[in-house]
Protein backbone atom coordinates (compact mmCIF):
# COMPACT_ATOMS: atom_id res chain seq x y z
CA UNK A 1 0.00 0.00 0.00
CA UNK A 2 1.15 3.30 -0.64
CA UNK A 3 0.46 6.28 1.80
CA UNK A 4 1.37 9.92 1.42
CA UNK A 5 2.22 11.79 4.23
CA UNK A 6 3.15 15.52 4.63
CA UNK A 7 6.95 15.75 6.43
CA UNK A 8 5.25 17.40 9.48
CA UNK A 9 3.13 14.37 9.80
CA UNK A 10 5.83 11.43 9.45
CA UNK A 11 8.89 13.38 12.19
CA UNK A 12 6.08 12.44 15.36
CA UNK A 13 5.04 9.12 13.22
CA UNK A 14 8.31 7.45 12.33
CA UNK A 15 8.28 4.80 14.44
CA UNK A 16 5.13 3.48 13.54
CA UNK A 17 5.49 4.32 9.81
CA UNK A 18 8.92 2.16 10.14
CA UNK A 19 6.98 -0.64 11.54
CA UNK A 20 4.29 -0.66 8.57
CA UNK A 21 7.12 -0.08 6.22
CA UNK A 22 9.10 -3.10 7.45
CA UNK A 23 6.42 -5.61 8.40
CA UNK A 24 3.53 -4.50 5.49
CA UNK A 25 5.95 -3.71 2.88
CA UNK A 26 4.09 -0.29 2.75
CA UNK A 27 5.34 2.42 1.01
CA UNK A 28 5.54 6.31 1.71
CA UNK A 29 5.29 9.17 -0.39
CA UNK A 30 6.92 12.13 1.88
CA UNK A 31 5.63 15.61 0.84
CA UNK A 32 7.20 18.85 1.33
CA UNK A 33 5.18 21.87 0.67
CA UNK A 34 2.72 19.77 -1.42
CA UNK A 35 5.30 18.43 -3.37
CA UNK A 36 6.74 14.85 -3.15
CA UNK A 37 10.62 14.81 -2.27
CA UNK A 38 11.10 11.39 -0.56
CA UNK A 39 9.88 7.65 -0.88
CA UNK A 40 10.09 5.31 1.85
CA UNK A 41 10.15 1.45 1.38
CA UNK A 42 11.88 -1.59 2.87
CA UNK A 43 14.87 -2.74 2.57
CA UNK A 44 13.56 -5.84 0.99
CA UNK A 45 11.44 -4.09 -1.11
CA UNK A 46 13.96 -1.70 -2.72
CA UNK A 47 16.53 -4.53 -3.38
CA UNK A 48 13.54 -6.48 -5.27
CA UNK A 49 13.09 -3.21 -7.19
CA UNK A 50 16.64 -2.91 -8.20
CA UNK A 51 16.91 -6.76 -9.12
CA UNK A 52 13.85 -6.01 -11.56
CA UNK A 53 15.28 -3.19 -12.99
CA UNK A 54 18.78 -5.61 -13.75
CA UNK A 55 16.88 -8.33 -14.98
CA UNK A 56 14.93 -5.95 -17.19
CA UNK A 57 17.90 -4.09 -18.40
CA UNK A 58 19.44 -7.53 -19.44
CA UNK A 59 18.89 -7.99 -23.21
CA UNK A 60 19.69 -11.43 -22.91
CA UNK A 61 17.49 -12.71 -20.08
CA UNK A 62 14.61 -11.10 -21.44
CA UNK A 63 14.90 -12.32 -24.36
CA UNK A 64 14.76 -15.79 -22.78
CA UNK A 65 11.66 -14.64 -20.63
CA UNK A 66 9.80 -13.52 -23.71
CA UNK A 67 10.94 -17.16 -25.46
CA UNK A 68 9.44 -18.29 -21.80
CA UNK A 69 6.03 -16.41 -22.61
CA UNK A 70 5.52 -17.49 -26.19
CA UNK A 71 6.36 -21.37 -25.43
CA UNK A 72 3.72 -20.82 -22.55
CA UNK A 73 0.79 -19.14 -25.16
CA UNK A 74 1.61 -21.97 -27.53
CA UNK A 75 1.13 -24.86 -24.95
CA UNK A 76 4.55 -26.20 -24.61
CA UNK A 77 4.72 -26.70 -20.86
CA UNK A 78 5.39 -29.48 -18.65
CA UNK A 79 3.12 -30.75 -15.89
CA UNK A 80 3.99 -30.65 -12.21
CA UNK A 81 4.64 -34.51 -11.45
CA UNK A 82 6.38 -34.76 -14.92
CA UNK A 83 9.17 -31.48 -13.48
CA UNK A 84 9.27 -33.91 -10.55
CA UNK A 85 10.33 -36.88 -12.17
CA UNK A 86 12.91 -35.27 -13.92
CA UNK A 87 14.32 -33.62 -10.69
CA UNK A 88 14.41 -36.66 -8.58
CA UNK A 89 16.40 -38.29 -11.64
CA UNK A 90 19.18 -35.71 -10.91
Amino acid sequence: MTTTVTLKELRPSLPKIIDRIDGRLDRYFITKRGKPVVVMLSVDDYESLMETLDILADKDTMKRVRLGEKEVRSGKTRSWSDLKRSLEKL
